[in-house]
């Protein structure tokens, strides 16, 4: 994308048709295939700072120190699952390796959870398994990371927060299951960076904390929770994991009316947040942004009579942009031969996006309403909003029930 036509033609001369034909006609050196240590094999013996060099030597370690995952803390973990221990969930590209109940509860321990959110790490991996999530992809250069967001009575039994600075740091339950995502990712999926060679996010950030519903203000203006948005029945414990691309600025809105709130929303986290990725989702026809909003501006729209589906449709058929803008930043990203004339010829866009082929026709941002989520959560006091940039189909939102032990009361005495 940084260069001329004519530039172009000459590295493909000089240097691509050369590489290939050399791939093509080399032997293939024999592979050594690695054997790795089984479930209770023990693979090294020292102090915590030895053990602690020794793994992040072995890149196992996002680069923070890790609790060690002795024999001991392992089992205390497996007793919060019925699931048997060497249980097979899915084999994860790109390393093709097992994810296994086992080391689910391994790395677990690495990244500092209780046992008791064992259940949860469960469902997470679940979810990054599940074929449309597309794990293979997290690696991509646009450097998405997965947000966990969750809901259900298990907020309260384990202490998550979902009040001020939900996103923040600090509070272990969300903390740790948030790092436990991005260290799973590094260890058995095996997406890394350099010395890593998998993951090849041009900056990336770092993993997120999870999003966990407040389900109590839900309740009190009258709405669903997000995991009923997703399928599920009130009060089921829900995970779900999508891929997060970027985030807005926090958004300040006011006023007594839902117009005058959306109004703000729509332009400062809709169109000028969000907006940029709408040509790459058309091209693939998938697109699942998430609007966070604290309880007192959901409380302001739910007194004025808005649900949550009248406020997808309002930020549907208002946040609009410039349709020969939305394909530059396709085609700068990437996909050269994009337009939305012909992602509605291939059916993965509405017609509206082809009503005519002026450059300067606006276009919905959103490529359908019922594709944005919404959940209540953050500081109850504040008026703020803020926006979550989904990556097309490279992590779209996957959820997945949380699946107690016979004895979880029990185990939490």
């Amino acid at each position: 994308m940084l260069d001329t036509k004519e530039g172009l033609r000459k590295k493909v001369e000089s240097v691509l048709i050369n590489n290939i034909i050399k791939g093509l006609t080399t032997p293939v050196e024999d592979t050594v295939k690695l054997v790795e240590p089984g479930h209770r094999d023990i693979v090294f013996r020292g102090t915590f700072e030895e053990v602690d060099e020794f793994f992040y030597s072995n890149l196992w370690t996002d680069g923070l120190p890790i609790v060690p995952p002795t024999l001991d803390k392992v089992e205390r973990f497996l007793r919060f699952t019925d699931r048997s221990h060497d249980e097979v969930v899915d084999i994860l590209l790109p390393e093709n390796r097992e994810a296994t109940v086992w080391n689910v509860a391994v790395n677990g321990v690495m990244a500092g959870c209780r046992p008791e959110y064992m259940p949860i790490l469960l469902a997470v991996v679940d979810a990054i398994a599940d074929p449309e999530f597309r794990i293979e992809d997290a690696g991509s250069t646009p450097g998405w990371e997965p947000l966990i967001i969750l809901n259900g009575p298990i907020i309260k039994e384990l202490d998550f927060n979902c009040g001020s600075g939900v996103m923040r740091v600090g509070r272990r339950a969300n903390t740790s299951i948030g790092r436990f995502l991005r260290l799973y990712m590094r260890n058995v999926p095996g997406l890394r960076i350099p010395p890593g060679g998998t993951d090849k996010g041009t900056f990336g950030y770092t993993f997120n904390v999870v999003l966990a519903e407040n389900e109590d203000a839900v309740a009190e203006i009258g709405w669903e929770p997000f995991s009923v948005d997703q399928g599920f029945r009130p009060g089921d414990n829900v995970v779900t994991v999508q891929s997060v691309l970027s985030m807005s600025p926090p958004t300040n809105s006011a006023g007594h009316t839902a117009l005058e709130h959306l109004e703000t929303i729509a332009e400062a986290i809709c169109r000028r947040s969000m907006a940029y990725r709408t040509g790459t989702a058309a091209c693939h026809g998938m697109f699942y942004p998430l609007l966070a909003m604290s309880p007192s501006v959901a409380s302001v729209m739910a007194k004025d009579g808005w649900k949550k589906d009248d406020i997808r449709r309002y930020l549907h058929d208002n946040v609009k942009e410039r349709a020969g803008f939305l394909e530059r930043l396709a085609w700068e990203s990437g996909v050269t031969s994009f337009s939305f004339c012909k992602a509605v010829e291939q059916g993965l866009v509405s017609k509206v996006y082809c009503e005519s082929t002026d450059p300067n026709r606006m276009v919905p941002v959103f490529l359908r309403p019922e594709w944005l989520g919404i959940v209540v959560s953050g500081d109850p006091g504040r008026n703020q909003s803020k926006g979550y940039v989904q990556n097309h189909k490279q992590g779209p939102p996957i959820s997945k029930k949380i699946a107690l032990p016979a004895k979880w009361k029990q185990l939490l005495q």
